[in-house]
């Protein structure tokens, strides 16, 4: 299964989710007239705690929760699940909950991703 992978404006902020990536040396997505970089899993100084995406599996499900805050300036903007077939999201605002159920795949790779700290991964055992 391949990784999701995102792109980000520095600029303005703009986030575009890649479904096929280009492999060419010089060119790439452009927003505010400078390419778009690549965001990278987990990559930022911050709770891991706080961010990476946690799950139990009950009968046939994945109940998916991420223990942070949801405030207006901080807060997890959404939480997408890839399995082989499908990609499951929910988008998120301020206040709230930052859960998700959805069926169960082992495999499945959860993501969230938060406002001020990027992208968290969790693979479902």
């Amino acid at each position: 299964m391949k990784d999701l992978v995102l792109k980000k404006c520095l600029k303005c902020n703009a986030l575009v989710k890649v479904i096929e990536d280009c492999n060419c040396n010089d060119c790439g997505i452009m927003c505010c007239g400078e390419k778009m970089h690549t965001v990278k899993v987990n990559s930022t100084d911050a709770s891991f705690e706080k961010h990476i995406p946690t799950y139990e599996v009950e009968k046939d499900n994945i109940i998916i929760n991420i223990n942070h805050v949801m405030e207006d300036d901080h807060y997890i903007e959404w939480i997408l699940v890839k399995t082989k077939n499908k990609n499951i999201e929910v988008l998120l605002k301020p206040n709230d909950k930052p859960t998700l159920t959805v069926p169960y795949e082992k495999g499945a790779v959860i993501y969230s991703y938060c406002n001020k700290h990027g992208l968290w991964r969790q693979e479902v055992k």
